[in-house]
Formats: structure tokens, sequence, C-alpha cells
């Protein structure tokens, strides 16, 4: 493994032990972000609304733009879409 891969998974790893410990310490964040999915799951630019919702009633920020979004961004998105349809798949 090269050095600047190495130097990129330690980013991703020490930003995502970051956010894990923030949603730890502040764990409305995981119920109003859940919240946020539901309402917004399924219109169009619906991740660039989740984020910019969550941003906004949060103190979590993920850029609007996708292509600004970090890694523990996109994954924490991801997340949110994966459980919102699973829920729906349920019912």
């Amino acid at each position: 493994m090269s050095t600047a891969t190495e130097i990129q998974q330690q980013r991703m790893i020490t930003e995502l032990r970051h956010f894990i410990k923030k949603l730890l310490q502040e764990p409305d964040i995981l119920s109003s972000s859940l919240a946020i999915a539901r309402e917004h799951h399924g219109e169009p630019d619906a991740m660039a609304r989740i984020a910019n919702a969550i941003s906004e009633s949060t103190n979590v920020n993920i850029p609007e733009d996708p292509r600004h979004h970090s890694p523990a961004d996109g994954l924490f998105l991801a997340v949110l879409k994966e459980v919102v349809e699973e829920e729906k798949a349920m019912y």
C-alpha cells in the first residue's frame, strides 16, 4: 500500500472517529437526522435537501453539494438512506 493511500485511509478513520464521537455526545442528532431523511426521502435532490436540513438543524455540517462531501458525510447520508428504505420495505 502506498504512503498516500495510507495517509488518506488514516484521515478517513480520524474523521469517522470524530463524527461517531459527536453522535455519541449528542444522541439527538441521530433522531433528528432520521426524521429529516424520512421527510425528504424520494424527493428530487433528496440527498442535498437532507444534507442541508441536517446542517441547519444540528451541529453537523454537511455540504449540500455532494462533490464537497467528505467520506464521513457520504457514508452518513448513505446509511440514513438505507435505514429509511429498509423501514419503508417493512411496511
